[in-house]
């Protein structure tokens, strides 16, 4: 029996780019679970008042979750994307029974530190095997359809995880969650999960340069160091894109260790605190459904721009004020530029970088783009012990806009329709 021939396409590909779209589910449900719980857990079981320590988790887990997602790229080009995947789900494992068994705030940051190199491995492996799969024409689209299934998982979680938790406890309820998503996870990454370089080598021998030059220089034979300074630095579109992506997480970087403290300084309940928790990345997720089919239509350039400054705008409502109404329109505005930037940016990377080298080149960005974590934690961290938690979000705020401003000035548009050839 021969081997089904490799095709490019949404279409083509459905059943397992389907399947790829669950496997990320699983892979956000792995953060939700302890998002809504852990900053509650910090000061009512481990008795921590600093902000700047009780955001140590974040900072571990953005760090490792950089540093993984370099290896992901790197082993995904030389030696295929499943087993990375596989190997991402087995760090996984051992998460949530630490998390439950933790006898002090150091078993927590370990455990975060097992979750980064999971999230590193698995979703930018997910991401580069969508990229393989869908070819060139649909690529906003695919990164929509990624991201909005890992962040919708995300805010799912953690309303589930908060609810658990107010029902039952902070320990073990919540963290049952992800026990089960990694057995799923693994089952399904390791029997059912096929391998797609073939599809990028597919995509690499059609691969034609743009009419303008613009992409001359990035051929496909750049070495580690190359790509890690065309993505870094070097290239307008790609390091654009690295900076927009680290100042969006560091926005992401802050909610997760800032957003339940600040909410509780309105005496909310752990319910009200998870659901406005799951507001963002509830909309980010939804969201990301329209926009990235959207950048394929009108260009990326525009929406990452947009997005940016709606990010910032939305973080002076939330700085601004001190009640559940006024937090809800604000983390709902904030999941809203989110959703604009999130799927456009891996967009970029798909179109600017050459196939022979795009697992790398999406590693690199997401180095750059979860170092926003780590950023976000301990600025965060650091500004609220000096100045008050308002004024982290206010700091945040200005950071934003200064993002939209370089990705305005310094960022080319990337997508160029091709046109629609007659079927034969």
């Amino acid at each position: 029996m021969s081997a089904r021939p490799v095709v490019l396409g949404l279409r083509a590909n459905a059943a397992q780019f389907a399947l790829l779209v669950a496997v990320n589910a699983l892979v956000g449900g792995m953060v939700g679970q302890q998002q809504t719980v852990l900053p509650l857990l910090a000061g009512e079981e481990f008795g921590l008042t600093g902000y700047t320590f009780i955001f140590t988790y974040v900072a571990a887990f953005g760090i490792t979750k950089a540093i993984a997602n370099w290896f992901a790229g790197t082993f995904s080009d030389r030696y295929g994307r499943k087993p990375v995947l596989v190997v991402g789900w087995l760090f996984a494992v051992p998460v949530p029974l630490m998390l439950i068994f933790a006898t002090d705030w150091w078993w927590v940051v370990a455990a975060n530190v097992l979750l980064g190199i999971n999230q590193g491995l698995t979703w930018s492996t997910t991401v580069v095997m969508k990229i393989d799969l869908v070819g060139p024409r649909q690529r906003g689209l695919a990164m929509g359809l990624n991201e909005a299934a890992g962040y919708g998982a995300v805010a799912v979680t953690s309303l589930l995880a908060g609810y658990l938790a107010e029902q039952y406890g902070l320990r073990p309820a919540p963290f049952l969650l992800g026990l089960a998503y990694a057995a799923l996870a693994l089952l399904l990454s390791g029997v059912f999960v096929k391998e797609t370089r073939g599809h990028a080598l597919l995509d690499a021998g059609r691969h034609t340069s743009r009419v303008d030059g613009m992409h001359d220089h990035l051929h496909a034979d750049l070495t580690d160091r190359e790509i890690i300074a065309q993505v870094s630095l070097k290239e307008p579109a790609l390091s654009s894109a690295s900076q927009g992506g680290l100042v969006n997480n560091l926005n992401f970087g802050l909610s997760w260790g800032l957003f339940p403290l600040l909410f509780a300084t309105a005496d909310l309940t752990v319910a009200q605190i998870g659901l406005l928790f799951a507001l963002y990345p509830g909309v980010w997720g939804a969201g990301q459904l329209v926009t990235g089919a959207l950048s394929d239509r009108i260009g990326r350039k525009h929406l990452i721009t947009a997005g940016m400054a709606l990010q910032a705008g939305a973080l002076v409502v939330i700085a601004a004020s001190h009640s559940f109404p006024g937090w809800s329109i604000g983390t709902i505005l904030l999941g809203a530029g989110t959703a604009m930037v999130y799927p456009t940016l891996l967009a970029v990377v798909g179109d600017v970088a050459h196939p022979s080298w795009r697992g790398r080149a999406v590693g690199v960005y997401r180095v750059w783009r979860d170092l926003g974590y780590a950023v976000g934690a301990i600025l965060g961290g650091v500004v609220a012990d000096l100045l008050g938690l308002h004024a982290s979000v206010w700091v945040a705020a200005g950071i934003s806009a200064a993002s939209a401003l370089i990705v305005a000035v310094r960022m080319y548009e990337t997508h160029h329709p091709a046109p629609t050839l007659p079927h034969p």
